[in-house]
């Protein structure tokens, strides 16, 4: 395992002590747990959806390229 160091604000330190009590375990062991519960749930994006996540937002803002973009892409990417 690896030693890290997190400051946490008393009321969550406090919750985080109750939890281990209860469940009689070890402060440590809690904040591993939850972390990995936690991380677990999060999703990860693929590089396809970040892109279509910005294509939606571009939509939705009405943000409009150039008309001859996919004709001058080398141009518009290469050119000063």
């Amino acid at each position: 395992m690896i030693r890290t160091q997190v400051y946490l604000p008393k009321p969550l330190y406090q919750r985080i002590g109750e939890v281990a009590r209860k469940g009689r375990t070890t402060k440590a062991q809690v904040i591993r747990d939850l972390l990995d519960q936690g991380l677990a749930t999060q999703k990860e994006q693929t590089v396809g959806q970040a892109l279509a996540g910005l294509a939606q937002l571009g939509r939705e803002l009405k943000v409009k390229g150039p008309a001859d973009l996919s004709t001058n892409i080398d141009t518009y990417l290469y050119d000063d």
